[in-house]
């Protein structure tokens, strides 16, 4: 969610997936998620303070992988210069 610009991308999801996530949330060539710099257009809220997903229900399966503890939320951790441990 705020780690890199290229890792929210889709890539399973099938069509009506897709159409449900609100277009200015999509990247301008739809291969992903929006960003603003690093950080997802859909991410709400203050990094290492709360965030939450605004479109929780509808988001992409590579936001869906992504664990509290898992390989990717740690590397967001660690490059926010939160606690991973």
């Amino acid at each position: 969610c705020s780690y890199s610009a290229d890792w929210p991308r889709f890539s399973t999801e099938e069509d009506e997936q897709l159409d449900r996530i609100p277009l200015e949330l999509v990247a301008a060539d739809q291969s992903g998620m929006r960003c603003e710099g690093a950080r997802c257009s859909a991410l709400t809220g203050e990094v290492g303070k709360h965030t939450a997903c605004g479109i929780y229900d509808l988001r992409p399966d590579v936001c869906r992988a992504c664990m509290p503890g898992g390989d990717d939320c740690l590397m967001a951790r660690t490059e926010h210069g939160l606690s991973v441990s």
